[in-house]
């Protein structure tokens, strides 16, 4: 039991595991503002087009059955609610919509946000420091800059192309097929 309850621990201490409970959280308050900004705002935009009432598109397929003489309900009327299917279809667009909207003013914000904290994408504020004692103007500075992510990215991009190849030489099969290939020769 102690070695079960151990493992339980260590399963739910997991960072995995942590990050999927705040990431529910948060995405119980983010649904809570969406559909505040949806039904609070721009639902009663749209009901102001005469149009928009949809309540009324219904397709009856069984009338209700009620009982003469006690005016009482025998069988519910089957109903085809067109309208409540637009609404919904209407709610979720908007609902993309919104957060479409959302997600996009986060990743601006977030981007913005990285470049005002240096101002510049590679060099480190030392780095700058160092250039602007050298008498370098701004623009210069950010000339550099981006001549450096570019060889960031190339440098990266080279790495990247590296460790595939390293990966192919030591795939299984490419190495069965070189002792094919060597077998082949030596026949």
């Amino acid at each position: 039991m102690k070695k079960l309850f151990k493992e339980f621990k260590a399963f739910i201490s997991r960072g995995n595991v942590m990050e999927l409970a705040v990431g529910m959280i948060v995405g119980a308050a983010f649904t809570a503002i969406i559909s505040a900004v949806v039904g609070g705002i721009l639902k009663p935009l749209i009901n102001l087009i005469p149009i928009s009432d949809t309540t009324g598109l219904q397709t009856v397929l069984r009338p209700a059955l009620i009982d003469p003489e006690t005016g009482s309900v025998l069988t519910e009327a089957l109903v085809i609610d067109w309208g409540g299917v637009i609404s919904a279809v209407i709610t979720f667009l908007l609902t993309a919509i919104v957060l479409f909207i959302i997600i996009k003013a986060f990743n601006k914000m977030k981007s913005g946000l990285s470049k005002v904290k240096n101002g510049y994408t590679v060099l480190s504020k030392e780095e700058v420091k160092a250039l602007r004692k050298e008498g370098k103007s701004r623009k210069e500075i950010k000339e550099i800059d981006a001549k450096k992510a570019e060889e960031k990215k190339a440098a990266d991009e080279k790495a990247a192309e590296e460790e595939k190849a390293a990966a192919e030489a030591n795939d299984p099969a490419n190495i069965l097929k070189e002792i094919r290939d060597i077998l082949k020769e030596k026949k």
